[in-house]
Formats: C-alpha cells, structure tokens, sequence
C-alpha cells in the first residue's frame, strides 16, 4: 500500500519559543559526539605509542590501558628500579600528568648467603689461600696447617670470611682439601662444599697411583671429587732393554720405549717370540736414535732364532750373549743378519758362551748376602786392597745401614775392574728386599726378591750403565706381591686390561631396538663392578656401536643412549664414574661385515678404552702390529718353533774361553757423558 507523502516541514508554523532550545540540544549532541572521537582516537593513539615505547626496551612485564585521557600502568616490576624506568620512559611519551602507576614490585628476597670456596696452591715456592669462608674458629686452623707445610716460606693468605653459616658438607671438604694440600706437594685444590677439584704432579708413575688411591680412600661420603695427577715421563739413563730368552722361556728384564706406538711394536715382537703374560715396557725420555723400535725389535727377532741367548741394549750399545747349547753356525748367521739389520748409531758386541774344561782352577770371587729376616749385609771373598775395602763398606753402610759384616781377604791379582764390578753389583743389590751377588772376572750374577715391579729394570740399567759394553751380567729377580705397597692398586693399563677380558668373555647385550640392558647381561654387569670397584676415577670412554641398519642418525643416537646406559649402570652399583666418558660412534668401525646377522651381531657392541690413549685404526690394529713386528715370513716360522718349545737342554753356565764378535757402528758419533 502506498503511503501518502508527508506534508511539507513549515518552521514558520513552529512556535518561536522553540526554536532556540532545540537548536541548543542539537548543537550539544553533536559536539559530545565530536568529543567522544576524540577522545577515543587520543587513547588509542597514546596507547599504541607507550606499548611500542615498552615494547622497543624490551619490557614485557608493564601493562597499559587507557581510560580517557589517563593512561593506568599495572603488572609486576622485578624490582623498585625497573618500576621507575618503565614510569620514566612512558612519561617521555606522554605528558607525565595522564600517567597513574598501578604497577606492583616483586617482593624482596631474604638477602642469600655467598658461595664459600678456597683455592689452595702449593710449590716449591710456597703455599698460597685464596678464597672465602665461613666465619669461624677455623680460619685460623686452615692459615696454621698450611703455613706448617712450608714453614720456611711466608705463606700467601689472601683469604677472607663472611658472616654466614658454613653450608652442609664445608667442614669435611675443607678437611679434605687440606689432607690432600699435606700429600701433595706440587698441587692446585680448588675447595667448595659439595665438589673438591685436584690438579697436581707426581715425581712418578708409582706415586701417582698411591697418591690417587689414598685420595680415593680419604674421600668422604656423598662428596664429588675430582682426581687429575699428572707424572711426567721419567728420564731413563741408560736407554735400557734386556730380552732374555733360557730354560725358564722368553721374557724381559728391562724395556724401555721412546713413545707409545713403539712400545706396541716391541711388545708385540716379544709375544712373537715366545714372551707370554704381561709384559711391561717403560715410555720415557732419553732415546738415543728414533730408530730405537726398529733396533730393538732386530734384536729380539735375533734372540727368537737361538736356542738361549741374552740382549742387552744400552743406549746404542748392544750385547748379545749367546748359550753354549747355541751351534757355531746359527750364531755366526743371526749375528750376521742382527748386525745387517741394526739401524746406524747403535753398536753390536755378540758372546758365545762356551762349555767350561775339567782342570780349571776356580775363579776368585766376591759374593754378598742381603738376609731377608734382618736385612743385614754380608760380604765375603776378594777385594784388590785396603783402599777398596773402605770403598766396600762405606758404600755399604750409606746404602743398606750399619748392619753390615765384611769378611773379605787382599788379593792384589784381581782382574782389572774388579773395583767397578764390586761397587756396581753392590748398587744393584740395593734394589732387593733380600738377595744374593756373586762377582767374577767374566760375569756379575744377582738373585733376590724384590716388592718393586720396576727393581729388575732399574738393576737391568745400573749393570749395563757400570760394566760397560759387552759385560756378561744375569739378572734371576723374582717379584713377590706381600712385599709391594702398591700391589693392590692396579695401574690404568691393568685396569682396561682386565675389563676387556671381562668383556670378552660376555658382551654387554641390549633390549633390540632401545637402549635397556638385557636382563642376560647382568653377570658381565656385576663382573665389570666388581673389576672397577678396585679402580676409582679410572679415565675410561666407555664406545658404543651398532650394526647398519636404520639410518646414520638413528644409529648414532642409539649408540650414545646405550654407551649412557652403561656409565648409569656401573654407577648403580656404586662404581666411581667420575673419570668415564660416554661416546656413541654409531655404526662406524664394523668389525665384520654386515651383510649377515651374526655380524651384524658381533658389530653390536661396547668397548672400553682408556682415555689419552690413540683410538685404534682398526679393530684388529693390535693384530697388525704384531704381524708387522714378525717380519718377514722366514721370521715368523721361527718364531713359531720357539713357541712351540725349543730344547733348553744344553749347559748355559759361565763361560771360560768365549767367542766374542763386535760389529763397529755405523757413522755413529761421539757418547755424550
């Protein structure tokens, strides 16, 4: 329907009185309107400007709101501080008059107590304290006890207290500390209440593992002890090794190496020919040629192709003394071939021992007697004159004490030398708990019982250092535990050693496809803690690998997770983890192929290796090394015989005419004394 249009609006028909008010009203209707936009568009613009302002500074703790002209700040402030930058940077936006400050401050926290921890150095110049620490009577006790280690030398304090109490565990990790401080005399002890840090050098490899296990004995319950004692390697003079091959079968007296892949080499030529068990072999400094493996490794090839014989390297000077049980013919040929195959510098003297004739009067002699019960030193037999009889006991005095017996008779008719060879086997003897030395003209023979693994080596050096040359010696040392105070601290090598046997005998095995250790293997488990409970803080990697299967990635992760697994198992059954390192290499160094599960199974592993030690090439590097060391085929054969086991039958007793070929060295330059 449509409507009818509206009447036109006539205002003239709108009374007068009417007008002025309604146009009033409109006209503050639209002028609120117009106020409220603009009021709305400065909230809005200031609010944007503060935000953006806060926002730059990175302050996300303020918030804002506009309320007309009035911008409300409000949130958290961390401190007093931050509350006024935040009201001083919006009041450089605005006009400070609109701001109202709501914002609110985190409480203060009760004031906490420092983190004490001292720092002691010790050297040969001194002591030093470094640090914070409770204040208490013990300030003084620390300053007292350290400066009575070095009471010649002012003692460095710098120490300072606070007037806190001593957190748990201080006391016993200061006491520590300072036990540690008193043992070791070049050291650095960095003291905290839940962690003391060791760093310090021992005068030797001996000492170095009693100082650590005294540490790892003193060590209190609950503490994190941190264990790194460094022994430089020893200077060895002469350069020694002593292979000696008899009826007793294949060993050394004495080994020296210049660097770890030499001493490999050589004791892997050893185990070619014929040496079995643990053979030890010093890495020191002092090496007279670079060639030093090539030419000992000669010389035992050399001792392998005789039925008996002794090698004696000194520096570069090299004796071979041949059994009389040795046929002419083998001896002039291995000396021939060892002579050919000595590098430059070194020098050969070879001895065949020959049997000794009826008719012969006996030598003169002069033997000594080191009593095991009272350590007294007996010496009986000839002496050249009273001037080496008061040599003989002065010497015997200032090296075994005044609990000595002299009985010896004046024979001016010695052979020359006999002074240095008295005092030269006098000195050896020294090294014995007990034993017995004869001197002859043609050899110096010592026997005895010693509680030090290293006494043969070092008589092995002193005898060849004294006698010179081509000078017939025998060393018949035995070594006997319940005399060695360090017999029941294994070195790291006898450590890794003995878990690798524990390994081999059952590997670690693992839940397929995680990182849970099999319930099958918890007998290798216990058996490694019960190898390594004897071997706190020993610097182990513990590797992990797996076969190819599964990506790189994965595999490497798997590796890592299980290698992990391990060091938390060993530290469940309360091992000292703290030297052990974890580290996956995934499927990196197969020892098989992986092509067929079983090896695939044999790849899936966890070894064990020491740290500082070169990882191997290969999985069968020590294999390699051994063949290597065997040479050539012909060598290798013979030494195959010697395992088998060759005839000791022949008579090995001093010789009386002997028969002696030297081969000079080549280009080799003057001995430096």
């Amino acid at each position: 329907m449509k409507l009818p249009p509206l009447p036109p609006l006539n205002l003239s028909q709108i009374p007068a009185r009417f007008l002025a008010p309604s146009a009033f009203v409109a006209a503050g209707l639209i002028s609120a309107l117009v106020a409220y936009g603009a009021v709305v568009l400065v909230e809005g613009i200031s609010t944007r400007a503060v935000k953006s302002a806060l926002l730059t500074q990175g302050i996300t703790y303020a918030s804002v709101a506009a309320d007309g002209l009035q911008i409300h700040l409000s949130g958290t402030a961390p401190n007093e501080a931050a509350r006024y930058r935040v009201v001083n940077l919006v009041g450089g936006v605005i006009d400070s008059s609109r701001i109202r400050d709501r914002m609110e401050v985190t409480p203060i926290k009760a004031i906490e107590a420092p983190r004490f921890s001292v720092e002691m150095l010790r050297n040969d110049d001194g002591i030093q304290l470094i640090g914070l620490l409770p204040e208490s009577d013990t300030l003084q006790g620390v300053k007292d006890t350290a400066q009575a280690l070095s009471p010649d030398i002012p003692l460095s304090d710098m120490l300072e207290t606070a007037a806190y109490p001593a957190p748990e565990g201080w006391d016993a990790a200061l006491t520590y500390g300072l036990n540690a401080l008193s043992m070791l005399p070049r050291s650095k002890i960095s003291v905290a209440a839940d962690q003391v840090a060791i760093t310090a050098i021992a005068s030797s490899d001996a000492e170095k593992r009693s100082f650590e296990a005294q540490l790892n004995s003193a060590k209190p319950q609950g503490l994190a002890v941190k264990i790194e004692i460094s022994a430089p390697r020893p200077v060895l003079t002469p350069f020694t090794l002593r292979f000696v091959k008899d009826a007793e079968g294949a060993r050394f007296d004495a080994c020296s190496a210049d660097t770890d892949l030499a001493r490999a080499k050589i004791l892997a030529a050893a185990g070619a020919a014929g040496a079995v068990g643990r053979n030890s072999c010093t890495v020191g400094l002092g090496v007279p040629s670079p060639r030093w493996a090539d030419a000992t490794i000669a010389g035992i090839k050399a001792v392998a192709e005789l039925q008996s014989a002794t090698l004696t390297f000194a520096d570069a000077d090299v004796t071979l003394l041949a059994g009389a049980d040795v046929p002419q013919a083998d001896f002039d040929r291995v000396v021939g071939e060892l002579g050919a195959a000595l590098p430059d510098v070194f020098s050969l003297k070879a001895t065949l021992e020959k049997k000794a004739t009826g008719g012969v009067a006996g030598p003169a002699e002069f033997t000594a007697k080191l009593a095991p019960e009272t350590h007294r030193l007996e010496m009986r037999g000839r002496l050249t004159d009273e001037t080496l009889r008061k040599a003989v006991d002065s010497f015997a005095r200032a090296e075994f004490g005044s609990n000595i017996y002299l009985a010896t008779r004046m024979d001016a008719d010695l052979p020359t030398g006999w002074p240095l060879r008295v005092l030269a086997g006098l000195q050896a003897l020294g090294e014995l708990d007990n034993g017995t030395l004869l001197v002859r003209a043609d050899t110096v023979e010592l026997k005895g019982i010693t509680g030090s693994q290293s006494a043969k080596v070092r008589i092995s050096q002193i005898l060849s250092e004294k006698l010179g040359q081509g000078q017939t010696f025998k060393v018949d040392v035995k070594y006997d535990e319940a005399l060695d105070p360090l017999a029941g601290i294994p070195t790291p090598e006898e450590c890794a050693q003995d878990v690798d046997d524990v390994v081999e005998q059952q590997k670690i095995t693992f839940t397929p496809g995680s990182a849970e250790i099999d319930a099958a293997a918890s007998g290798v488990m216990k058996a490694l803690a019960d190898v390594l409970k004897a071997c706190p803080g020993v610097k182990l990697e513990v590797a992990g690998y797996t076969d190819s299967q599964g990506s790189e990635a994965g595999n490497l992760a798997l590796s890592q997770a299980r290698a992990e697994t391990v060091v938390l198992a060993l530290q469940g059954r309360q091992i000292d983890i703290s030297g052990m390192v974890a580290r996956g290499y995934g499927e990196a160094d197969p020892l098989v192929d992986n092509t067929t599960e079983a090896g695939r199974e044999i790849n899936r592993r966890i070894e064990f290796r020491l740290i500082g030690t070169p990882k191997p090439a290969s999985p069968d590097a020590a294999k390699a090394a051994a063949t290597a060391a065997k040479g050539s085929d012909a060598a290798q054969g013979t030494a195959a015989a010697a395992q088998d086991g060759p005839d000791f039958s022949g008579d090995t007793s001093p010789s009386v005419a002997p028969q002696t070929k030297t081969i000079a060295p080549k280009q080799r330059p003057k001995k430096q004394e």
